[in-house]
C-alpha cells in the first residue's frame, strides 16, 4: 500500500486529492497538511512514501519544506503539484530534492500514475518541464567538474556514459532504447547502473549532476 500525505493550503484541493486517490486499491491518504511546516511536521509523524507538495503555502513554501524532508526524511518522496508549468518555484523545487512534478490539471489517470511511479522510486520530469529546466540552467555557467565528479563518472561504461546524457536531454527509457538500438530492459539496466555508481537518486538528479557539471548544455 502506498501512503500518502496531501499538502495543499486549499481544503477543497486536499479534499478533491484525497477522494481520487482513496478510490484506487494500493494508495491510501495518511494524512494533510496546510502549509509547508505542517508537512515537514507530518512527514516526521507519519513517515508516507509519498508527499503531495503544493509550492505555494504559508509558514513555509512547499520549496523550503521539500528540502527539510529530502534532507531529514529521504524515504519519504516529494512529488511538486503547481498550477502553472512556468512556476517560478519549480526549478526550486527540483533543486531542493523533489522527486516529481506534476500540473493541478494533470488527467486524474496520470495523477495516479505519477504517485506510484514516484512510489517505486523512479524520477517523474517530463520533456516539457526538462526544456524548462534547460532554459534556467542556460542562465548560469556550470562549473566543471572537479576531481571528485570525474571520479565518479570514470565509473560509468561508454555505453552508460551515453545514457546518462539522453537522460539529461529527458528522454524516457523507450526513447533512449530507440535512440541507441537496445532493447528497454537494457535501457533500465543501464539507467540503474549510472544512478548507482554517480550515488544519484533518480532521473532528476542525473538531469541537474549533468548540468550543473558541464556534461549537457542548454544548445545541447
Amino acid at each position: 500500500m502506498i501512503r500518502v500525505l496531501l499538502a495543499d493550503d486549499e481544503e477543497l484541493m486536499r479534499g478533491g486529492l484525497r477522494m481520487m486517490l482513496q478510490t484506487q486499491p494500493d494508495i491510501t491518504v495518511v494524512g494533510e497538511a496546510s502549509d509547508g511546516a505542517q508537512a515537514v511536521r507530518s512527514t516526521a509523524a507519519l513517515a508516507p512514501d509519498v508527499v503531495l507538495m503544493d509550492v505555494r503555502m504559508p509558514v513555509m513554501d512547499g520549496v523550503a519544506a521539500t528540502a527539510e524532508i529530502a534532507a531529514r526524511h529521504p524515504a519519504s518522496r516529494v512529488l511538486v503539484l503547481t498550477t502553472f508549468e512556468l512556476d517560478e518555484y519549480v526549478f526550486a523545487a527540483v533543486r531542493a530534492g523533489a522527486c516529481g512534478f506534476l500540473l493541478k490539471r494533470t488527467p486524474p489517470e496520470t495523477l495516479v500514475e505519477g504517485v506510484r511511479t514516484v512510489a517505486s522510486g523512479e524520477g517523474l520530469l517530463g520533456p516539457s518541464v526538462t526544456r524548462r529546466l534547460l532554459a534556467e540552467f542556460a542562465r548560469t555557467s556550470p562549473a566543471p567538474p572537479d576531481a571528485g565528479v570525474r571520479r565518479r563518472l570514470d565509473r560509468l561504461t561508454g555505453r552508460e556514459h551515453e545514457v546518462l546524457l539522453l537522460m539529461a536531454r529527458g528522454l524516457s527509457n523507450a526513447e533512449i532504447s530507440v535512440r541507441l538500438h537496445i532493447g528497454e530492459a537494457t535501457t533500465k539496466t543501464h539507467v540503474k547502473r549510472v544512478l548507482a555508481k554517480l550515488d544519484l537518486r533518480d532521473r532528476i538528479q542525473a538531469v541537474v549532476f549533468a548540468f550543473d557539471h558541464g556534461l549537457v548544455r542548454p544548445r545541447d
